[in-house]
């Protein structure tokens, strides 16, 4: 298999219910990119039948990596170790839960090969609480901050 250019990392912490689709979704959308690619999934101590339909995945595609935490260390732990682990040029992050459509990626990927060091999104219909969307601006904020870049549309 040829080294990725692209790596997906989505921490897990019991999303069952989303995986099946998740997957499906993403292999789709990365197949479209037409490069190699990568999905490493982190799974964040999940308690349902998460970790098996990883494994189960990634036995069927040797392109899903699956990562397991012994317990739930939260998700910017589990995102990081997907960092750790990836090979790509290009990294993308995704949640599980299926908010950031996987049909998005080649949106992202395209204006990193514009030469963009850094892409971000923003999710136009949240499902979060309220504290969620307030750390969430709070660090949009920070990294228009620390990157000096302000965020289009």
């Amino acid at each position: 298999m040829d080294a990725p250019r692209l790596s997906l990392v989505i921490p897990v912490f019991n999303e069952e219910e989303n995986l099946e689709e998740l997957c499906d979704r993403l292999t789709r959308a990365a197949e479209g990119l037409g490069r190699p690619w990568e999905a490493v999934f982190v799974n964040d101590g999940s308690r349902d039948g998460s970790l098996e339909i990883l494994r189960k995945r990634a036995a069927a595609d040797a392109r899903i990596v699956v990562v397991d935490f012994n317990r739930n260390y939260g998700q910017h732990a589990a995102v990081f170790a997907g960092f750790e682990e990836s090979r790509g040029e290009i990294i993308v992050t995704l949640d599980a839960d299926l908010q950031n459509p996987p049909e998005e990626i080649g949106k992202l990927v395209a204006k990193m090969d514009e030469g963009y060091d850094v892409v971000g999104s923003v999710r136009r219909e949240r499902q979060d609480s309220l504290f969620r969307r307030a750390a969430s601006k709070l660090v949009n904020w920070g990294t228009s901050r620390a990157t000096g870049s302000s965020r289009t549309c």
